[in-house]
């Protein structure tokens, strides 16, 4: 969703790189292009307004102009206010202190907010958590089904006591809903409304009576993230109308510009809480300020991307993992490969995984043109071999090869591709878990040319100082070697000239200086 503002800012700070220092006339013109990029990404004109006077405010205070690097200062301060109008720190759910913990969903129609109410019934079950998804949805055409639909594929419960489509009263089945929570232990109660417009009063009103009635410990406002400056005009009538505690982000996947995220936060003054980025019903999170931001300027995700990680693998399987690397090579087999690879494939998309490693962004062509059932055919090509085959791929000759193409329905030098692949990425495996460091790294242990790595030919012994052939001449060098010696000019541990010397005997430059805290 970010693309274009990521890349446009991108250009920005490439303009500023390579210069020791920043003149006003630069900083106005950066203020000027960030200020471009984000009214093209359809952020609302006073964020914008207000963002740009904050950046410029900062940017031609000391802590640019006495910086070292002052694009990387300019770069500190974007992201920090990107931060600041995206809402500052994560904002958690409240639970109530006597469950159930009643949340309301509302919003626009069509926002997402019935498959919405699935994601995070599935997200809190995660969390340790017995939800119920309530249909109080009862005027959109099979909402109820789709509601219980939604809630089988989370496996999570459902309280749909009315068909809906135009029959029943939402105001009493948000209401029941309470006790049936309590009745069957449910500790959080997800009560989805009807979609609405902004001017709808009759629909504005009956959301009201809804949240008079269940006294919600949160009311969540769900906003399609590909409309716009629109959701910042609905979620100030909705505000009005109804109020609400958070913002939820629906199908931020999308190819919008992204200016609903931008805008909403900082106009309304209620943070966004959730993120809704893809049609499965993991694709699902918290949302975090500081984490979007960094995504917007390249820096990729990390935090998210261990998350995911250690959701996905157990410690107990990594020990083994490693333990089995350490042991040698040959005990990592395709087996374990197709395991690997199908724990990856767990969790999410390989496009959006690659997406938030940092650096990234300068690939992002090569990620979206990333072909995701490349991964499947890998793992149909591992399972049309034999046990053995995989567990010693040596043995796979020619027949072998062309017997395993045709089973999985791919080309001999697939099979060929795969099994070479195999083997590097063992033996690059396997040399980290021993401690040998990266392959081709000079100085790395275990390495070529590194510490302990092989040698390759003879290596000429290093030639010293000549001296000198007559005794006279030499006793004086060495005199005023020994000379240089307790001074300490070759002093140091690291040849450092001086580097004996007492650290206070140093005189350091003005610029130095000035950078130092007063005694």
């Amino acid at each position: 969703m970010f693309d274009t503002l990521s890349d446009r800012l991108s250009a920005t700070f490439k303009n500023l790189r390579g210069k020791g220092r920043l003149s006003e006339a630069d900083i106005d013109a950066t203020a000027r292009e960030i200020r471009i990029a984000l009214l093209e990404a359809d952020v609302a004109l006073p964020v914008v307004r207000a963002f740009i006077k904050q950046v410029k405010e900062r940017a031609l205070g000391a802590e640019v102009s006495q910086a070292l690097n002052p694009a990387q200062q300019v770069i500190k301060i974007v992201n920090e206010e990107l931060i600041g109008i995206l809402g500052g720190e994560t904002r958690r759910l409240r639970f109530a202190k006597n469950p159930p913990t009643v949340i309301m969903l509302a919003g626009l129609q069509g926002a997402g907010k019935t498959t919405l109410a699935g994601k995070l019934g599935r997200w809190l079950k995660q969390q340790g958590h017995t939800p119920v998804l309530v249909a109080a949805d009862l005027q959109r055409p099979n909402a109820v089904n789709q509601l219980s639909v939604v809630a089988e594929r989370a496996e999570v419960a459902v309280f749909a006591p009315e068909p809906g489509n135009g029959v029943g009263d939402p105001v009493r089945v948000a209401k029941d809903s309470i006790t049936y929570a309590r009745d069957k232990q449910h500790d959080v109660v997800i009560v989805d409304t009807a979609g609405r417009l902004g001017i709808d009063q009759e629909l504005m009103r009956q959301a009201a009576d809804i949240r008079d009635a269940v006294s919600p410990d949160e009311v969540l406002f769900v906003v399609d993230a590909m409309i716009g400056q629109d959701a910042v005009t609905t979620a100030e009538a909705f505000q009005e109308g109804v109020g609400f505690d958070g913002v939820v982000l629906s199908k931020l996947d999308g190819d919008a510009r992204g200016g609903a995220a931008l805008s909403v936060a900082q106009v309304t003054g209620k943070q966004i809480m959730f993120a809704s980025n893809g049609e499965k019903l993991d694709d699902f999170d918290a949302f975090h300020p500081d984490r979007m931001a960094s995504r917007i300027l390249g820096m990729g995700d990390v935090l998210t991307l261990i998350e995911k990680a250690e959701q996905t693998f157990s410690q107990q399987e990594a020990e083994k993992m490693a333990a089995k690397l350490a042991k040698g090579p040959k005990e990592f087999t395709l087996d374990d490969f197709l395991a690997q690879m199908e724990q990856v494939r767990k969790m999410g998309s390989l496009s959006k995984l690659l997406g938030m490693m940092p650096g990234m962004g300068q690939m992002k062509e090569q990620i979206n043109n990333l072909d995701e059932r490349e991964v499947d055919r890998t793992a149909a090509i591992i399972k049309s071999m034999t046990p053995a085959e995989r567990a010693e791929p040596t043995i796979i000759n020619g027949s072998r090869r062309a017997r395993i193409a045709r089973g999985s329905g791919v080309d001999v030098s697939a099979v060929k591709n795969l099994v070479e692949r195999f083997f590097e990425a063992r033996k690059m495996m396997s040399r980290m878990a021993q401690g040998g460091g990266m392959p081709g790294m000079p100085g790395m242990p275990g390495m070529p040319g590194g510490v302990g790595g092989k040698k390759k030919g003879k290596q000429k012994k290093a030639k010293g100082k000549r001296q000198s052939g007559n005794p006279m001449k030499r006793k004086q060098e060495e005199e005023a070697a020994a000379a240089r010696r307790a001074q300490g000019d070759q002093g140091g541990p690291f040849g450092i000239p001086g580097a004996g010397q007492d650290p206070g005997d140093f005189e350091l430059p003005q610029e130095f200086k000035d950078m130092l805290p007063p005694k």
